[in-house]
């Protein structure tokens, strides 16, 4: 009998969110045991809803979505997505520059797969989205991790971002707000990477996928905005700030002086037009959405309830020994540091098994970021105060005793 071996291309490719600690909750929830996820980043389980009115509208379009739409996407849809580039000062786009794809991450996968060859090289932020890290790799290329420093509010650090960039480099990605940390990156950070793009003529990649997620009445800048003689690919959607993370509503723009990336732009149509289309019915409530920018804003501001289950859990995460947290400004992700004496850590993976079989928790170890420190773990706080109050009364218990072995 024939045998199929996995793709060699694969052997390098790790995505560890969806790892060991994964495969051993979803083995107790067979055997009937209750988890508390704090891993993932769907608002749908947590009893966030759609807006009604894009609810409505998809399942009006319905009998005018059997067809495929243009590879790039409906019209209708891009000419809102460029009216939308133009409120965020994104230069140069047109709605031929707009892809509309099956989520954010289908296009992340696209963009690497139409840039890299064999060897060519991408910065890539640690800690990550580990998405970017898995695309490059899969793609042929080799994702060089430079830091975002704790103790700079998980900024890019620039120094080690530029001692970094080698004649290999072809571009820099930046995810900001950013997954796992939460942090917002300021106008003089951004400026600082548009600096080193345009000294070393990268590409930068910028996936802004929380820019409508900002509080404490600070503002989101897209650093194509800052750019107007580079590339930039910015990628956005619809999953996380509109709550309809199923509907798999993503979109990418490349923005700015395209004169030197036709090549680019060339193998990007192909790709786009190889899957043929994104999902029609979810593009279809594109031009909606947009005009319902404020609609998520209400659970941002003090009351709001992501506001709340923010500033809960940061007090929360401070107020056990040896545990300490960065106060996140955007998204729903808070990125906590344990002590590593105190607790004898050495893998990260381990604890967060050990957590789970004891306390019926699921987090996920930093390490699944590419943060090569043992030392850290990703919550997301889309639950509930009083679901986030009993997991940190259990997460205190637990590291009242813990040593790792």
């Amino acid at each position: 009998m024939r045998t199929f071996a996995k793709s060699s291309k694969l052997d390098n490719v790790c995505y560890d969110i969806r790892g060991p600690v994964m495969d051993e909750a979803n083995r107790m929830i067979e055997q009937g045991v209750e988890i508390l996820k704090l891993n993932i980043g769907n608002p749908a389980p947590f009893g966030f809803k759609a807006p009604q009115e894009l609810v409505d509208m998809m399942r009006g379009n319905l009998e005018n979505a059997e067809g495929y739409s243009d590879s790039r996407g409906l019209l209708k849809s891009r000419q809102a997505i460029v009216e939308y580039c133009k409120k965020k000062n994104i230069p140069n786009v047109g709605v031929n520059d707009i892809y509309t794809g099956n989520g954010v991450s289908e296009l992340i996968t696209l963009s690497m797969n139409g840039l890299l060859d064999n060897g060519d090289e991408v910065l890539v932020p640690s800690p990550d989205y580990p998405l970017w890290t898995a695309s490059v790799t899969l793609a042929g290329g080799k994702a060089v991790h430079y830091l975002c420093d704790e103790q700079s509010n998980w900024y890019p650090d620039i120094a080690d971002m530029r001692k970094k960039i080698t004649d290999k480099t072809k571009g820099i990605v930046i995810i900001n707000p950013n997954n796992p940390t939460g942090a917002l990156y300021p106008k003089e950070i951004l400026e600082q990477i548009v600096e080193l793009a345009r000294e070393h003529e990268l590409l930068i990649f910028a996936d802004e996928i929380y820019d409508r997620l900002v509080m404490d009445g600070k503002q989101h800048i897209s650093i194509a905005s800052l750019a107007p003689d580079l590339c930039v690919v910015s990628f956005n959607g619809l999953s996380k700030s509109h709550l309809i993370a199923g509907y798999r509503c993503g979109w990418m723009c490349i923005s700015g002086d395209k004169s030197r990336a036709k090549g680019y732009i060339e193998g990007i149509n192909l790709l786009s037009s190889m899957r043929l289309c994104a999902n029609v019915p979810t593009q279809s409530v594109i031009p909606k959405a947009l005009e319902m920018l404020d609609s998520t804003k209400e659970m941002l501001e003090p009351g709001g309830r992501v506001y709340e289950q923010r500033e809960y859990i940061y007090n929360a995460l401070n107020d056990i020994p040896g545990v300490s947290a960065v106060k996140p400004e955007a998204a729903f992700y808070i990125f906590p540091k344990m002590d590593m004496k105190k607790f004898h850590i050495k893998d990260d993976e381990k604890f967060a098994l050990d957590f789970l079989k004891e306390k019926k928790i699921l987090v996920t170890h930093g390490g699944g970021f590419h943060w090569n420190t043992p030392d850290h773990f990703r919550i997301v706080y889309l639950p509930d105060v009083d679901t986030l109050t009993e997991a940190c009364t259990r997460m205190k218990d637990f590291f009242a005793h813990y040593v790792q072995d």
